[in-house]
């Protein structure tokens, strides 16, 4: 039987555990943490959201002027201090926020989009935990504000994807959920997407590999793979060697970059950090809530909501800054009602992968047998499942998937679509 060794055990890393034992492997899973989804497969919105599954990438980042990213009250934020690394992901993230490339990124991640859904149908084969259907209500003060939503379900459609909505106003809008304020004015219902307990989901789905005979290395952090083309050297910290593989994935979200460098990735991984918090309503809650001026994605859990937000460059084992959820519960008091967001529980921050060019790292690397999974961004739960399926048919077969080709782990960052000079003015920053 091949042996192969998980490196990360957050959805993804496990989604490609699950898959490699469909396929008859033995699979060691391995991870820094003292428990699975200890990274940003914890306390994360939970949405399986095609619809919502676009580039970071945006256009409207650049065209609004990134040195907002520098208010530690704005949704997206950036520390200022000397961190010259992060500073040169940043230029190259922005080198990519155009029309033009935006659409291409969208029709790349369409193939994951479109099979995500039927993916986690597949693993509830033996995860017992569950997928719960329901749309997504998304809500705005006004028509207006929601036009560049709208606008970004076009480009899904031009991509060939699939997506069914309604645009509803005033009362008929407020009616969609008994959590909106007055100050909601509009309203886009996002048919069939899903959410899931994302903590109990990674856990359950951990389960589930246990009981097919997977192994699990807990609190072993690796810093070095060696392939030989016939097996695999996975090196803990201290030099310490801790199995010989067939073949390994690494699955380390935002601390990819620590052992990418050394297997030949030139796209760099910045964790992009995310909070959240679960609040008390009076009424529970059926209906993931999404309020994206304020960039904030609300999720019933265990009677509540959950209240998730923001992005924050930052290192990934940074302390959880207060303020970023203080911002979110600014930007959210006066757009939902009957909700606690003074006493909320379960405060956290995750380290969400995002990648330079807005689009994940799938694939084999320079090293034989060692492959990499990574770079999600946000969609991390809704593409990990299949990630791991397309990932272990790689790895079976010896032959890429066509729907993995744009994923090259190896590939070089794209020109960008307009001249940078003409870019650094809105940077805050000189040439």
């Amino acid at each position: 039987m091949k042996h192969a060794a998980v490196i990360g055990a957050g959805i993804v890393g496990l989604a490609c555990g699950w898959h490699l034992q469909e396929r008859g492997y033995e699979v060691t899973i391995i991870d820094r943490g003292a428990d699975v989804a200890a990274g940003s497969s914890w306390g994360n919105a939970g949405w399986l959201s095609p619809a919502l599954a676009i580039p970071l990438n945006e256009p409207s980042l650049v065209t609004s002027g990134l040195a907002s990213l520098m208010l530690p009250d704005s949704a997206l934020y950036v520390p200022l201090r000397l961190d010259p690394e992060l500073w040169k992901f940043l230029i190259l993230f922005a080198s990519q926020c155009t029309s033009r490339a935006f659409g291409e990124m969208m029709l790349k991640l369409a193939v994951l989009n479109d099979r995500a859904l039927a993916a986690y149908d597949e693993l509830g084969a033996t995860v017992a935990e569950p997928t719960v259907a329901a749309p997504i209500l998304a809500g705005f003060r006004n028509r207006s504000e929601a036009n560049g939503l709208l606008g970004e379900f076009e480009l899904i459609r031009t991509a060939g994807g699939e997506l069914h909505y309604d645009v509803l106003e005033g009362e008929a809008a407020r009616s969609r959920s008994p959590l909106f304020s007055a100050a909601i004015e509009c309203v886009i219902d996002i048919h069939d997407q899903r959410y899931i307990n994302s903590n109990a989901y990674t856990h359950s789905l951990s389960e589930a590999l246990r009981a097919r005979g997977a192994t699990f290395m807990m609190g072993q952090e690796v810093t070095e793979l060696t392939g030989s083309g016939r097996e695999v050297r996975v090196v803990a910290r201290g030099g310490v060697e801790l199995i010989r593989p067939d073949v390994a994935v690494v699955a380390t979200g935002a601390w990819a970059n620590r052992l990418g460098r050394s297997l030949g990735v030139r796209i760099p991984v910045r964790a992009g950090r995310g909070y959240s918090m679960v609040c008390e309503t009076i009424d529970p809650p059926t209906t993931p809530i999404y309020l994206p001026k304020a960039r904030v994605a609300c999720t019933p859990i265990d009677g509540g909501l959950r209240v998730a937000g923001t992005m924050e460059f930052r290192g990934p084992d940074d302390p959880l800054d207060p303020r970023r959820l203080d911002a979110i519960v600014r930007s959210t008091r006066e757009l939902l009602k009957d909700i606690d967001l003074d006493h909320a529980r379960d405060r956290w921050v995750g380290p969400r992968p995002v990648s330079a060019d807005g689009l994940p790292l799938i694939g084999p690397t320079a090293q034989p047998g060692v492959y990499l999974a990574a770079g999600h961004g946000m969609w991390g739960v809704t593409q990990g499942p299949i990630t791991g399926k397309l990932l272990a048919q790689a790895i079976d077969s010896g032959e890429l998937p066509p729907e993995l080709r744009p994923f090259n782990p190896l590939r070089s960052m794209q020109r960008p679509h307009v001249p940078m000079m003409a870019k650094w003015p809105r940077l805050g920053l000189k040439p």
